[in-house]
C-alpha cells in the first residue's frame, strides 16, 4: 500500500514503490494475451468478403470490430462503427468484387467514419483492387479509373493501402500514400510443388504478353521453362487470335495469370496448349472473378484444375464447378497487417509463405 516519507522540506511525500500495479492502474488488463500481443488495433470487415476478414482476425487472435452496414430505401449506403476507434490503428478489409460500386462506396464511407472518429491511422486492405484494369489511356477519351479510385481512397482519409497482385504494379504510383502490393506467388509455388507430382517436367505459360514477367519469375523459382501466348483483342472480353511462343509438347502446362473474368482467354489458351501437345493443363489465377459464362466455360474446357486464391469469395463457384480449387491467402494478409502494425518490414512476404 502507499506509504509516507518525509521530504527535505519537512513535507510528507507519498511513496508508491511497493504499491501493486493493479491499484495504480485499475483498468489495466494483465491476463489478455491477444490484447497484450496486438494493442490498439481494430479490424473491420466490409460486406464484400466477411469470410476472408474472419480468417484474418482468427489468425491474429483478435475479434472483428463491430460495424453495421445497411442501405436506406433509396439505396444510399449507411455505415455505423459500433465501437470507439480513437487513437487506434484501424484496418478495413474490403475486396473489389460482387457489387463493386456499392462495395467501393461502403469502404470509402467506413474509412471516412473512422478518420473523423479520431483513428490514429486507417489502412485499407483491398485484396482485389477495383478498376485495376482501367490503368491507362489505351484509346482516345478513355478514363484512367484506377487513378480515380486512388484519389477517392486518399481523399476519404486512407493512410496506407495493402493489396495483392495489382493488375499493373504502376498503380502504386497513383497514390501519394504507402502501398504494399503483396504477391500470391509464394503460395502459388507451394501449391504447385505439393499438388502437381510431375511439376519438374512442367512449363509455365502466360496467356498474354503482359504477364510475361510474372511467369518468368515463377519459372525461375521452379527451374523450368516458360512460354507465352500472344493475343489480339477485337474489343474488351473478346479474343480475336492467339499464337503460342514456346514448346509445350509432352509437358504439363501451367497457365498463370493475375485475374480471369469471363475466362475466354484462358479457355482458348488451354485449347491451344492441348493442340500443341501438352499432356495436361492447369490454370492458376490470383483473382477469380468468374463473371457471365466463366464457370460453364471452365466446366467445358480441358483443364485438370483451375486454382484461384480467396481474394474474392469462391464458395458458389466451387459448388458450380469441381475443377475450381482454392489457395487461402488470409495468412499472407494477416501477417502483412501484423508487421505493418508493429512497424516491421513486409518484404519477407514477397518470397515466403508465413507458417
Amino acid at each position: 500500500m502507499p506509504s509516507t516519507v518525509a521530504g527535505s522540506s519537512g513535507r510528507q511525500l507519498v511513496s508508491l514503490a511497493n504499491t501493486p500495479v493493479e491499484l495504480l492502474l485499475p483498468n489495466l488488463v494483465l491476463d489478455d494475451p491477444a490484447g497484450a500481443r496486438m494493442p490498439n488495433i481494430k479490424i473491420f470487415s466490409g460486406s464484400s468478403h466477411p469470410d476472408l476478414a474472419q480468417r484474418v482476425v482468427d489468425r491474429l487472435g483478435i475479434d472483428l470490430g463491430k460495424v453495421v452496414t445497411k442501405k436506406f430505401s433509396n439505396l444510399e449506403t449507411c455505415v455505423e462503427i459500433g465501437e470507439s476507434v480513437r487513437g487506434e490503428d484501424v484496418y478495413i478489409v474490403q475486396s473489389g468484387c460482387g457489387e463493386i460500386n456499392d462495395n467501393l462506396m461502403e469502404m470509402l464511407i467506413m474509412i471516412n467514419a473512422c478518420k473523423i472518429a479520431s483513428a490514429a491511422r486507417v489502412t485499407a486492405v483491398i485484396p482485389c483492387f477495383p478498376y485495376a484494369r482501367q490503368d491507362k489511356k489505351d484509346k482516345s477519351r478513355a478514363p484512367i479509373s484506377a487513378k480515380l479510385v486512388a484519389n477517392m481512397l486518399s481523399v476519404a482519409g486512407a493512410d496506407h493501402i495493402i493489396t495483392m497482385d495489382l493488375h499493373a504494379s504502376q498503380i502504386q504510383g497513383f497514390f501519394d500514400i504507402p502501398v504494399d502490393n503483396l504477391y500470391a506467388e509464394p503460395a502459388v509455388l507451394k501449391w504447385i510443388r505439393e499438388n502437381i507430382p510431375e511439376w519438374g517436367n512442367s512449363i509455365i505459360v502466360s496467356p498474354d504478353a503482359g504477364g510475361a514477367k510474372r511467369v518468368t519469375s515463377i519459372a525461375d523459382r521452379l527451374n523450368v521453362e516458360f512460354a507465352l501466348i500472344h493475343k489480339e483483342r477485337k474489343k474488351a472480353n473478346e479474343v480475336a487470335s492467339m499464337v503460342l511462343v514456346g514448346d509445350v509438347k509432352d509437358r504439363v502446362a501451367i497457365l498463370v495469370d493475375d485475374m480471369a473474368d469471363t475466362c475466354g482467354t484462358i479457355c482458348h489458351a488451354a485449347e491451344k496448349l492441348m493442340e500443341a501437345g501438352a499432356t495436361r493443363v492447369y490454370a492458376i489465377l490470383t483473382h477469380g472473378i468468374f463473371s457471365g459464362p466463366a464457370v460453364s466455360r471452365i466446366n467445358n474446357a480441358c483443364f485438370e484444375a483451375v486454382v484461384v486464391t480467396n481474394t474474392i469469395p469462391q464458395e458458389q463457384h466451387m459448388k458450380d464447378s469441381s475443377k475450381i480449387q482454392l489457395i487461402d491467402v488470409s495468412n499472407i494478409l494477416a501477417e502483412a497487417i501484423r508487421r505493418t502494425h508493429n512497424g516491421e518490414s513486409v518484404s519477407f512476404l514477397f518470397n515466403s509463405v508465413p507458417l
